[in-house]
């Protein structure tokens, strides 16, 4: 055998050798990060549930999930221990670390750098303020009955030029 005929067998081994490498680091950073955890600290669970740690055992953690509310977990359910500022900013509800950044707005007035056009443009309202208009609409539009008929001609006809059509082959 050839290298050439081996080659395609060395790179899927390679590929398959360095995901399962990181897949493993990432493991172990997350049971180092599980075994690091503290009495006090707050976590975040897979499945997205902030809480603060009250105990922690071999296998499992107390946390309080609420003031005065306390589950038992196991370890493996801890998604991430978060720093003190960033669990505070997350049970507070603020966001300081987008404070100093722009507002972008909803449309393209300020690329354009027209804002005094932009305030009087006429904007599309999607409400439901043009029902009159849809109501002489309304009165202009063939009965229900009208339209069936119309529609069965419609499908009669093309069955016809399809029978034609297939006499002619």
């Amino acid at each position: 055998m050839s290298i050439v005929t081996l080659l395609p067998f060395i790179v899927l081994i390679g590929a398959m050798f360095l995901m399962t490498r990181s897949a493993k680091k990432k493991q172990q950073a997350a049971a180092q990060m599980r075994n690091e955890m503290q009495v006090g600290t707050g976590i975040r669970t897979i499945g997205g549930m902030y809480a603060t740690v009250k105990e922690v055992h071999e296998d499992t953690v107390l946390l309080e999930v609420a003031p005065g509310v306390h589950a038992i977990y196991a370890k493996n359910a801890i998604g991430a221990v978060l720093a003190d500022e960033e669990y505070n900013r997350i049970l507070d509800g603020a966001d300081p670390i987008h404070a100093g950044e722009p507002i972008v707005p909803d449309d393209a007035s300020s690329l354009t750098g027209d804002t005094a056009g932009a305030e009087k443009a006429d904007k599309i309202d999607l409400g439901k303020t043009a029902a009159p208009a849809a109501a002489d609409e309304a009165k202009d539009a063939k009965p229900a009955d009208e339209v069936k008929d119309t529609v069965k001609a419609d499908a009669d006809a093309a069955k016809d030029d399809k029978k034609s059509g297939d006499d002619a082959k």
